[in-house]
C-alpha cells in the first residue's frame, strides 16, 4: 500500500528528506514550499539550487506552494520549519488538519518566548498528540547524495514510532527508536549551541585537543540540562547526543560552527546573520537555555560562555580565558 507523506519546508534538510522518502517505491512525496516563487523555481529547474546545489530532484517528487494541495489524503506530515517560523507557518495548516494524522519533526530548537520545543508547538497548533521527532547526525548534503546515516525517531507511542521508522528506513538510512522525545529534542537543540561554541575554536585557530576537551565537557552541559528538565541520561550518550555534537562541531556543513567560527575570526554577529539565509538555530537556542539555567540550578559554563558572546559583546578569546581560568575540579562533578 502506497504511503503519501507531505513535507513542509523546502530548506536544505526539508529537500534532503523529501528526496530521500521519495526515493522509496511505495511512498508518494510532496514537498511543500512557504514561497509560491520557491516552489516555481524548485518546479523549473528540478534543484534547490539556495539550499542543496547540485542535487536533482526525483521526477516522482511532487512541489506546491498551496497548503491543502500539500497534505491532500497525506498519511503523515513532516515539518521541516526553523524554531522561529514554526509557530506562525504552521497556523496556515490549522483549519486542514487532522488529529489523527501523525507529524514527525526535523526541528532542532526550542522557542525564545515560551521555552516550547517544535514538538509541543505543533501539538498547541495542529491539536494532535500523534508527534514524534526525528534527530541525530544527519546533514542534509550526506542524506541528499545518499551517504550512509543513522538517526533516531522518538515518541511514547511505540507502535507509532515502529510505523514511522519503516517509513523512514531506508538501504543507508538506518532509523532507531527511542520513547524519550524530550530528550531527544533537548539534545537536538542544545547541541547546536555548543556547535557555535566549537566553531570559535575554530576561528581562534586552536586545535584537536581545545576541540576534543569542548566536546566532552559540552556533553556533561547537555546531559544536566537534559536531566534537570527530566529527559534520560543514555539519550544524551546516543545518536541524538554524542552523535549529533560530533557531527555538529567538526563538519564544514554545520551552519552553527560556521557562525561561530566567523566569531573567532572577529566577524559580528549581525554581519554574520546577515550575510546568511540559512537558520543557525544556536543563536536562538543558546538565549532560550540560558534563561533556564539559573532557575534550573545548572553549572553550564560553556552554554553560558556562548551566550555572553552573542548577547552581551563577550569576545570570544576573552571567553575561552574565562573558561580555562575556572578552578579545576573533579571531572565527575
Amino acid at each position: 500500500m502506497s504511503t503519501t507523506i507531505a513535507v513542509l519546508g523546502d530548506g536544505a534538510w526539508g529537500t534532503a528528506v523529501a528526496i530521500l522518502l521519495s526515493r522509496k517505491a511505495d511512498h508518494r512525496v510532496r514537498l511543500w514550499s512557504a514561497r509560491p516563487e520557491n516552489a516555481a523555481e524548485l518546479e523549473s529547474i528540478r534543484e534547490n539550487r539556495k539550499y542543496l546545489p547540485g542535487i536533482p530532484l526525483p521526477t516522482q517528487l511532487e512541489l506546491t506552494s498551496d497548503p491543502a494541495a500539500a497534505i491532500r489524503d497525506a498519511d503523515l506530515w513532516v515539518t521541516a520549519i526553523p524554531t522561529v517560523h514554526l509557530r506562525a507557518t504552521l497556523d496556515r495548516f490549522r483549519q486542514l488538519c487532522s488529529a489523527s494524522t501523525p507529524v514527525v519533526s526535523l526541528t532542532k530548537g526550542i522557542e525564545i518566548s515560551t521555552f516550547q520545543r517544535p514538538s509541543t508547538i505543533i501539538s498547541e497548533i495542529l491539536g494532535t498528540s500523534r508527534v514524534l521527532a526525528l534527530s541525530g547526525p544527519s546533514h542534509a548534503e550526506e542524506v541528499s547524495r545518499d551517504m550512509p546515516t543513522s538517526v533516531v525517531i522518538a515518541g511514547a507511542d511505540s507502535t507509532l514510532t515502529a510505523w514511522a521508522q519503516r517509513c523512514f528506513s531506508a538501504e543507508r538510512f538506518r532509523v532507531y527508536t527511542n520513547p524519550d522525545i524530550l530528550g531527544v529534542e533537548l539534545a537536538g537543540a542544545l547541541k547546536n549551541v555548543m556547535g557555535i561554541a566549537a566553531g570559535i575554536c575554530d576561528g581562534l585557530g586552536f586545535g584537536d585537543n581545545a576541540k576534543s576537551a569542548l566536546l566532552t565537557r559540552a556533553l556533561v552541559e547537555m546531559t544536566r540540562f537534559g536531566l534537570a528538565m527530566g529527559a534520560e541520561h543514555d539519550t544524551f550518550q546516543g545518536l541524538a547526543g554524542v552523535g549529533d555534537l560530533i557531527t555538529t562541531c567538526f563538519s564544514p556543513h554545520g551552519r552553527n560552527r560556521r557562525v561561530g567560527e566567523r566569531l573567532g575570526r572577529g566577524e559580528s554577529l549581525a554581519a554574520i546573520l546577515a550575510s546568511s539565509t540559512a537558520v543557525a538555530e544556536g543563536v536562538t537556542t543558546a538565549k532560550s537555555v540560558f534563561d533556564r539555567i539559573h532557575p534550573l540550578g545548572i553549572h553550564m559554563p560553556i552554554a553560558t560562555s556562548v551566550y555572553r558572546v552573542l548577547y552581551e559583546g563577550l569576545a570570544p578569546r576573552e571567553g575561552v580565558i574565562e573558561l580555562l581560568s575556572r578552578e579545576s575540579g573533579s571531572e565527575r562533578v
